[in-house]
């Protein structure tokens, strides 16, 4: 048995970029910062910045598109993969991408008080769980 699950809980990169599949499936890509803040070998504080791709599918990708904006808040499960690629100066690079299966709206956004319901995938008939500052773990 193996099981591939990612949690993040971040802020956008840049805003979505929705487009279609031929078959008219809506796909949602986008980016999410996360940020971890440790001490380096000095004693002094250093900010960490992980980067990854994430992209939507289905109604939650129009919504995601709907809704998100760069630096916006977010959590998103997903799936984890890297991808490999070489760039033009022909060196190895490696990329984070996330096949998010759930999606959800922290805080508020343009202008309004709370975010849009959050978009669920399966699990639509199941209750909701709020997040608070309590349960980030940054």
């Amino acid at each position: 048995m193996s099981f591939n699950k990612i949690t993040i809980v971040g802020n956008l990169g840049r805003d979505p970029e929705l487009r279609y599949t031929p078959q008219g499936t809506p796909v949602c890509s986008f980016t999410v910062a996360t940020n971890e803040r440790r001490k380096d070998r000095a004693g002094e504080m250093q900010d960490s910045t992980t980067w990854f791709r994430v992209t939507l599918w289905g109604r939650q990708a129009e919504t995601a598109s709907q809704y998100l904006t760069k630096g916006r808040p977010i959590y998103v499960e997903g799936r984890l993969r890297v991808e490999e690629w070489t760039d033009r100066d022909g060196r190895q690079r490696y990329t984070l991408e996330v096949h998010a299966t759930d999606m959800q709206f922290i805080g508020g956004g343009r202008g309004e008080e709370s975010g849009p319901p959050p978009a669920k995938g399966a699990a639509a008939d199941q209750p909701e769980a709020e997040l608070s500052d309590d349960d980030i773990p940054f």
